[in-house]
């Protein structure tokens, strides 16, 4: 079959299949792109011709498109994806920060951003990079640290043996992330005459490795000898689809579950063993439990500093790990007994392993008991009636009690991702979906509008603030464009809150975290006259105000209502949290410096740092 480079691409991504389970699905539900001259003619005219097989979507920042293709595709369970596509040059490295994002979270997303002439001939042409030690070299050479699978395709013959391996790596839940194929603009507009077999339908199985043996036997001997064991759930138990499988294990064996960001709604809220988030931005909780916990069971984590409170949340002398993931990379921190096996069948064979055994029923009382005291400063939290502006935690809790049992929260930088970590009540495996692996300003909105395409069905709520939505606000207009209906809480509180509270607890007074006015050498003049509602509105969004929490219960009713994608802005108080969750995060402050403050913080961090652990 005689076809150019971009419309083989086009069919052969039509054709790709995965399975898990028995059950068949297309593998890429379509393409977004942002056509310029390095791509126009070669995958955007494979697009146009081949629209009915590989449907294309419309974006409106590079960055923002793959930050779209990520949410559908973790909604999906890292069993469905996009492929993006970009000109060369700014085009291209505009979505360097998602690749990023997606290799960071192991969630798939294909990159197809267009590259300066394979022949040459015109060379320097438009946006090109000239590196004079290699005429090989391009702008796109920035992919290469930032994906799991990375080439440049100089022939059309070099085509097929690439996109093989780029489905390998997309559907392999332990080497998935971003892939890039960079194409050559020239390239992508040759012909050439391919095989039949590239484009036929092709299956991806997805599988469910199980523990070896040996390593099982080890892991249940060491989880029997436990006394205060605790299980860390993270993402991998969601995109197993383990849920059900880790409640039946903490029912049976009475082990309390503490859940990362990306794990977070892997027990319902109320299940018994259920202590919530854990770590820097955990309940007193679980953060008790693991300080005093003698062993540790990770479930489809990779132990982040946010996790581990860098290294000073599992305090006990001796404490031992025992990691289940579908990775060895991760299941070997922290030198754990490594359980390399899919989360569900791991979990299920750990179950079988531990048959009678038990932790005793005072440690399941005192886990009720420390739960029990956690929800009710939650309830405080959520219902606090602080005047005039609502706080944060007060959003937070109208949005969770409006939600509802299948609705999404979408979040992903700045105070939000902690707040929400601490007091959202999760009651739906995939209703809490907060990016924060790569923790990226402007993921919120485009992350939410990937979440409702793969996921119509379910309402979804976009937790954003000022500073996150003044990044990137873009893909409203596809929301729009596309019939995507979200709300959108845009949380306004002028500046930057977290890294302000960050600013102030290492000495700096929030120094440059603030929107004001310049008033000599400093930028603490008058709020800024920004009206993010109006700009949202200009955007095509449909915009309600809300000034107290009342008002903003009944508009968050209005968006919940409504069939167009609504923005709900509210002002609030930055400086009310949420309660503490006890725990550090470890921010280096300066070791001299000639301000009172920064001595004041210093001195503590020296103290706090020493409470961090090697593991070893």
């Amino acid at each position: 079959m005689r076809l150019t480079v971009g419309q083989a691409i086009v069919r052969f991504l039509a054709a790709q299949w995965s399975e898990r389970d028995g059950v068949e699905q297309r593998f890429f539900a379509g393409c977004f792109g942002i056509f310029g001259h390095g791509n126009v003619a070669g995958v955007g005219q494979a697009l146009q011709e081949y629209g009915d097989d590989l449907r294309y979507h419309q974006a409106r920042n590079e960055q923002a498109m793959v930050h779209a293709a990520v949410g559908y595709a973790r909604a999906h369970d890292r069993l469905r994806a996009f492929a993006c596509t970009t000109s060369i040059g700014p085009g291209a490295t505009n979505m360097v920060t998602g690749a990023a994002l997606a290799t960071v979270n192991r969630i798939p997303v294909l990159l197809l951003p267009g590259d300066v002439f394979a022949t040459r001939v015109a060379n320097p042409v438009l946006q090109e990079l000239e590196d004079p030690r290699s005429y090989d070299v391009s702008v796109n050479d920035c992919f290469k640290p930032v994906s799991r699978f990375w080439d440049r395709i100089n022939r059309p013959e070099q085509l097929p043996s690439a996109l093989l391996a780029a489905m390998r790596v997309l559907t392999d839940p332990a080497e998935t992330g971003a892939v890039t194929l960079a194409l050559p603009q020239d390239v992508q507009a040759e012909s050439y005459d391919w095989p039949d077999e590239l484009f036929a339908r092709r299956v991806w199985h997805v599988g469910r490795p199980v523990p070896e043996p040996a390593a099982l036997a080890r892991a249940a001997e060491l989880i029997r000898s436990a006394e205060r064991p605790l299980i860390v759930a993270g993402g991998g138990v969601i995109y197993s689809g383990a849920s059900e499988e880790l409640a039946a294990f903490a029912e049976a064996t009475g082990v309390p579950v503490g859940e990362t960001q990306a794990g977070k709604g892997a027990l319902h809220w109320e299940h018994p063993s259920a202590v919530g988030a854990i770590g820097a931005t955990g309940t007193t909780a679980a953060n008790t439990l693991a300080r005093d916990a003698d062993v540790v069971i990770g479930v489809g984590t990779r132990y982040t500093d946010f996790t581990t409170a860098s290294r000073s949340a599992f305090a006990r002398d001796g404490v031992r790990f025992v990691n289940l993931n579908v990775a060895a990379f991760d299941a070997a921190k922290h030198a754990g007994e490594m359980l390399v096996a899919d989360a569900r069948a791991g979990l299920a064979a750990l179950r079988g392993a531990l048959d009678g055994w038990s932790v005793p029923d005072s440690y399941r009382e005192e886990t009720a008991a420390l739960t029990a005291r956690w929800n009710a400063a939650v309830d405080h939290a959520h219902h606090l009636g602080h005047g005039p502006l609502p706080s944060q935690p007060e959003i937070i809790g109208v949005v969770n009690e409006e939600a509802g049992p299948r609705d999404v929260v979408v979040c992903a930088a700045g105070s939000m991702p902690g707040d929400l970590h601490r007091l959202w009540r999760p009651s739906d495996p995939k209703g809490y979906h907060v990016e924060y692996g790569f923790s990226c300003m402007g993921y919120e909105i485009a992350g939410g509008l990937g979440v409702k395409m793969a996921q119509p069905d379910r309402e979804v709520f976009v937790l954003v603030g000022d500073g996150s939505y003044l990044m990137m606000a873009q893909e409203l207009v596809t929301a729009v464009q596309e019939g995507v209906k979200l709300v959108v809480v845009l949380v306004q509180n002028h500046g930057f809150a977290s890294i302000g509270n960050l600013s102030e607890s290492v000495g700096a007074e929030r120094f440059g975290t603030r929107y004001r006015y310049r008033t000599g050498s400093g930028l603490d003049g008058d709020v800024l006259p920004v009206d993010l509602a109006a700009n949202a509105a200009s955007l095509g969004a449909d915009v309600l105000r809300a000034a107290t929490v009342d008002e903003f219960r009944d508009a968050l009713r209005k968006a919940k209502a409504a069939d167009r994608t609504t923005v709900v802005h509210v002002e609030t108080d930055p400086t009310v949290g949420p309660p503490d969750g006890d725990a550090w995060w470890d921010v280096p402050v300066a070791e001299v410096s000639g301000r009172r403050p920064v001595r004041e913080a210093r001195a503590r961090y020296v103290e706090d740092k020493r409470k961090q652990r090697h593991h070893l």
